[in-house]
């Protein structure tokens, strides 16, 4: 019987020849692939939704039933603006690679809002055929545009599509070296392989990738998950998976919504993967029926054709071949052995062949008598002893009498049955030799096993000791090692004192002088007390007068140079001028404003109406109009003093609201808080500028006609005119002085 896995070419002339899988070639285009139960062959497509409608036609045009099973979900990404700014930006780079179709259509949707119009003289780069279609459909194809793919064709597949032929075609079409100091955009989804992205940066390009889309994992409807219970039940089927990532879903699903023998009927089912990667996972999985088609859906649809011819012809073999006892049975049932004078029973011609020759036969040959079995041999023997004819006896005097045959038959069983028992024996002896053999090779490999973990245990104690001696050398040695960094440290203390007592007289005096002073210039810059400087530099001036040595002049000529200077640096009163920013500080919330100046309760007034009489009399008018002079005076002086008028040279001054005044306030008293701060640090360029800032506030938003502002004006004049003797100088000569004696010893 011809293996279905094997050509086939015995037809008859004119017959439709089998393909390479064992199948008619013309029946798998033309009617319905069966299996075993009649069922016709099922495809599960697991390809994102909307993406599998052109592969379930061809299929279905071949008499294949596909099913509709996604296993990975094409999402949007969260945030498109980077892709969006890539893609803003193409004259940036010198080539675009695509690793998808879905990269081709996600990114060529956002493209569509930018431009309509592909830049013809930028390269773009996908891996495989259903890319170069993506592009077509977008319409970036050659030769208007430069698309760069793996090199293959539909009747020879390549090594591979994947990012390592791609960048071999990248090489080979733009040259090993054309990549060095080159922007490459990679679209992409979410994660994905880094290995094209490493290898461009490896030959010196600056690679973004960018994400278009990103994966999910779907959740199957309940007809879907119905339709493959079916499968697994045993109809005839296989699954495409066409990515990595949709193995791992696939076997993740699996292991929620199927049971444990469904999941094993999954492993042994038949999966169809275009590349070798793919494959490769599908087997680290656990699946062991793996069929690389290559990419492409035309050899997709040749090799799933195939799987399904193979199981159909396993089918129809499997349904048409009988046991060889059976039928050899059957043909010798359907077949009476007649017995002649010239042929001798069936019976005697098989089992003594010797005693027979000699006997002339037409009806049988010795291969045909050695052909029947011993069932049939019987059979044939008991027919011919009863249907032989009563006159054959005296016919034939030669012909051996009935009794020797049954004598004959008797004896052939009995050696049949003989020789069955000697086989049955020696099987039985056999068996239990072989039994004994594998119970001393086990006993044998225990002991091995015994012996070996004792060796381990011992191995284990001699390892558990070395460890606990490398222990205890560690704590050895950092106990030597602190013993040495104590003993060191001695080392140094000792040296210290022997230096110390090494040092003469003058090193001593230098020393104590150094220290003097430098306590000196810290209290002179901390409280500004002259008085205690040059006490202090008087004394060491008297303690180095002692000494003749040339370092210690040097000193006492730096020591001179400052007490100069303090004794000339005039003397500040800080007490003084802090005080009276105290008191400007503690105004400032009486002082009025410049739009809300305190006004008395007005009521009209005027002065005593004067004698109309005298008046007249002495102005030589008449009497009614001196009256009337006094009359229209007193009303005018009444009127005048109802009325106030004055000049504010700030019109935001006069918009200043009660709280925004509030806070006017605030403000100045912060900066005079800053300028007390700065006179008792001796900061002069800080206690200048906060008084400036606070004087223009109060010239500019409070009432400058005002005793009260003027009298605030007047004490931040005179603190700013007192500034000017807030420096001190700095004992830095002498203390210079003293560091170069100390480095020169």
């Amino acid at each position: 019987m011809t293996s279905p896995w094997q050509p086939r070419r015995d037809g008859p002339p004119g017959s439709a020849q089998p393909d390479e899988w064992g199948g008619p070639a013309d029946a798998a285009q033309s009617e319905p692939v069966q299996g075993h139960t009649g069922a016709p062959f099922s495809v599960v497509i697991t390809r994102p939704a909307g993406q599998s409608d052109t592969l379930a036609s061809q299929l279905a045009a071949r008499g294949l039933k596909p099913l509709d099973f996604p296993l990975i979900a094409i999402a949007p990404v969260r945030d498109d603006a980077p892709l969006r700014e890539a893609l803003g930006a193409l004259d940036r780079y010198a080539l675009v690679v695509f690793v998808s179709p879905n990269a081709v259509d996600r990114a060529f949707d956002c493209y569509r809002e930018i431009s309509s119009i592909w830049p013809h003289a930028l390269p773009v780069a996908v891996v495989g055929p259903a890319s170069v279609a993506a592009l077509a459909r977008q319409g970036v194809a050659a030769p208007d545009h430069r698309v760069i793919s793996p090199a293959g064709s539909a009747d020879e597949e390549p090594a591979r599509f994947d990012s390592e032929s791609l960048y071999a075609a990248l090489e080979k079409t733009l040259g090993e070296n054309a990549f060095a100091g080159k922007r490459v955009l990679i679209v992409r989804g979410d994660g994905g392989r880094e290995w094209l992205a490493d290898r461009l940066r490896e030959a010196g390009a600056e690679v973004e990738a960018v994400a278009a889309y990103r994966r999910i994992v779907p959740e199957p409807p309940i007809g879907a998950w119905a339709a493959v219970h079916a499968l697994l039940e045993g109809a005839p089927h296989a699954w495409l998976v066409t990515s990595s990532e949709g193995v791992r879903n696939l076997d993740e699903l699996a292991r929620e919504h199927l049971t444990a023998g469904e999941i094993v009927e999954l492993r042994h089912a038949h999966l169809v993967a275009p590349h070798p990667r793919i494959a490769e996972t599908a087997r680290s999985l656990g699946f062991d029926r793996i069929t690389v088609s290559g990419a492409g859906d035309e050899r997709i649809v040749d090799t799933l054709l195939g799987l399904a011819s193979s199981q159909s012809a396993q089918s129809t073999s499997a349904a048409s071949s009988v046991s060889p006892e059976g039928s050899s049975a059957a043909q010798f049932a359907a077949q009476p052995v007649q017995n002649t004078p010239a042929s001798p029973p069936a019976q005697s011609r098989m089992t003594d062949q010797n005693d027979s020759s000699h006997v002339p036969h037409s009806g049988a040959t010795p291969a045909s008598a050695s052909a029947i079995t011993p069932g049939a041999a019987a059979a044939s023997s008991a027919s011919s002893s009863t249907a032989r004819p009563a006159s054959s006896s005296s016919s034939y005097a030669s012909a051996p009498p009935p009794s020797s045959s049954a004598r004959r038959s008797g004896a052939g069983s009995a050696i049949l049955w003989l020789v069955v028992v000697l086989v049955a024996a020696g099987a039985g002896a056999g068996g239990y030799a072989l039994n004994r053999k594998l119970e001393r090779m086990d006993a044998a490999l225990v002991q091995r096993q015994q012996s070996a973990d004792q060796q381990t245990a011992a191995l284990r104690a001699r390892a558990d000791q070395a460890v606990t001696s490398a222990q205890q050398i560690d704590k050895q040695m950092a106990q030597l090692e602190g013993k040495i960094a104590d003993a060191q440290t001695s080392q140094q203390a000792l040296a210290q004192q022997y230096a110390d007592l090494a040092k003469n007289r003058d090193d001593w005096t230098l020393a104590e002088v150094g220290q003097m002073l430098s306590s000196a210039s810290e209290q002179l810059q901390l409280t500004g007390n002259t008085q205690l400087a040059l006490f202090a530099l008087q004394s060491a001036d008297t303690r180095l007068a002692a000494s003749d040595s040339p370092q210690a002049l040097a000193v006492r000529k730096a020591i001179a140079a400052d007490t100069d200077k303090l004794k000339a640096a005039p003397s500040t009163d800080l007490a003084g001028m802090a005080i009276k920013l105290d008191t400007a500080l503690a105004a400032i919330d009486k002082l009025p404003l410049a739009g809300e100046a305190l006004v008395a309760h007005t009521r009209p007034e005027a002065a005593t109406p004067a004698d109309v009489t005298k008046t007249a009399a002495a102005t030589g008018e008449p009497r009614w109009k001196a009256w009337l002079d006094t009359f229209v005076n007193g009303i005018g002086q009444q009127i005048a003093s109802l009325v106030q008028v004055r000049r504010i040279d700030n019109a935001d001054a006069m918009l200043a609201s009660p709280d925004q005044g509030y806070f006017v306030r605030e403000n100045v008293k912060l900066r005079l808080l800053s300028a007390r701060l700065s006179l008792l640090s001796r900061n002069e360029p800080t206690l200048k500028s906060d008084l400036a800032a606070a004087d223009a506030a109060l010239a500019h938003y409070f009432d400058s006609a005002s005793k009260e502002t003027q009298n605030v004006r007047d004490l931040l004049k005179q603190v700013d005119a007192g500034s000017a003797a807030v420096a001190l100088p700095t004992l830095d000569e002498s203390l210079k002085a003293v560091q170069q004696y100390k480095s020169r010893g």
